[in-house]
């Protein structure tokens, strides 16, 4: 309500009750599942933006409605608090008791009590948790794009790109460190100096680093077959994105340029990454335009070597929040409905799905300053740069969840020269 008049227009009842379910969101908002208060909070701009008296009670009585799924989801997470403090609490009894007598020596008939030196042994040899080693990582060099895909989770939110030295620097830092594979993203990594950049790291990482493999995401629009005869013998694998194989779909999305068919553009890519000794890999985001469509015969067609299927993911302050440049709640799906599009497409031997729960911490990701970034908790918080405080000490802060990263199939035969395909 934004005026005395609205209020006398709307009545005091409607206006108790929209403040009451905002105070409601805000207390509970920091404890729901975060895909849950995005959508609930695009119902409450969706109340905010209602003029009449009729709109605005009908869209009370959703938000009141869906309140109710809520507090399950609330309990649920409450429940979850209370066991994991339960949990830590009869972790720490065996020190209290250490710390209160029971460590102690004491001798019963002249024997030691054993419970002492296991409670000596334990306290003399502290486990220490196992470095993170960076064996694969994805280094976001620019955020610039020209593409404008709603659903992107790494956006256009600064233009700063590293000089080349200082990037070549942190890479080598990085394969000291024990990295095997790195894989340049964006933004689009072809628009910096028309992919000169790029170019120039892949083949800096395969000749000097001499790294295993050496990959690209590319949306493919700035590609060209110059590039291809200058850098691809460095290039392990080429990564495009291709969320759709109908035209319609892929303005939706806004993965598009004027007339530019970015399907044939796909189909030239492919042929050239054959011509050129480069494996061929596709990366689809399913999403609320794209995951009713039936992808078989066109995969079967283009025949990648992985085709990496990921289930769209919010992440807060990229494309979701105030400070976002793109609003994904509308992209977003149900696992049951990413389900059923993995089901469609089961026949695809190189199909490899990602759930938002094996996406999110299972990457350890680099920024334009090369500062690790932090997903667990729904946003990125970005650790210091590598460049000055080192890879050892910026990992413990990356928030990287190696088991997950196994387990999604993070490790493959990711080196072209292993593939053994017939070019």
């Amino acid at each position: 309500m934004r005026g005395n008049e609205q209020q006398k227009e709307l009545g005091l009842n409607m206006k108790l009750s929209e403040d009451g379910l905002r105070g409601i969101f805000r207390e509970i908002s920091h404890v729901l599942p975060y895909q849950h208060k995005a959508l609930f909070k695009g119902d409450l701009t969706f109340l905010n933006k209602t003029s009449t008296e009729q709109q605005k009670a009908r869209a009370l009585a959703l938000l009141e409605k869906k309140m109710q799924g809520f507090t399950a989801a609330l309990l649920k997470e409450v429940l979850k608090v209370l066991s994991n403090f339960f949990l830590f609490i009869l972790k720490l009894l065996p020190f209290w008791c250490w710390q209160s007598g029971w460590g102690k020596e004491k001798t019963v008939v002249g024997v030691r009590s054993t419970l002492v030196q296991r409670s000596k042994t334990s306290h003399a040899n502290p486990e220490q948790e196992a470095a993170v080693i960076p064996t694969s990582v994805n280094y976001h060099f620019t955020r610039q794009c020209n593409y404008k895909c709603g659903f992107c989770f790494h956006t256009a939110k600064t233009s700063f790109v590293l000089p080349l030295e200082e990037a070549k620097r942190g890479l080598s830092m990085l394969k000291e460190a024990g990295m095997e594979k790195i894989n340049f993203s964006g933004g689009e990594p072809f628009l910096h100096m028309r992919g000169e950049f790029v170019g120039k790291l892949v083949q800096f990482c395969k000749e000097e680093l001499k790294l295993p493999s050496v990959s690209i995401v590319s949306n493919g629009s700035r590609i060209t077959e110059k590039w291809f005869q200058l850098y691809g013998k460095y290039l392990d694998i080429l990564a495009v994105s291709c969320d759709s194989f109908d035209e319609d779909i892929n303005f939706l999305i806004g993965r598009g340029q004027g007339k530019k068919s970015h399907v044939e553009n796909l189909q030239r890519l492919r042929n050239w990454c054959r011509d050129y000794g480069v494996a061929f890999k596709l990366n689809s985001v399913i999403n609320r335009f794209n995951f009713g469509e039936n992808m078989n015969e066109q995969i079967k067609a283009i025949n990648p070597v992985r085709w990496k299927v990921f289930q769209c993911l919010i992440i807060e302050g990229e494309n979701s929040g105030e400070e976002a440049l793109r609003q994904a709640e509308r992209f977003i799906i149900s696992d049951e409905e990413f389900n059923l599009f993995l089901e469609r497409h089961k026949g695809i031997s190189c199909l490899v799905p990602e759930s938002n729960q094996k996406m999110r911490d299972s990457y350890l990701i680099l920024d334009e300053y090369m500062r690790f970034l932090n997903c667990r908790n729904g946003r990125k918080d970005p650790s210091k740069s590598i460049l000055d405080i080192g890879v050892e000490n910026a990992i413990k802060f990356s928030g990287f969840d190696e088991k997950m990263f196994l387990q999604r199939g993070g490790r493959y035969v990711w080196s072209k020269a292993n593939l053994k395909l017939d070019w």
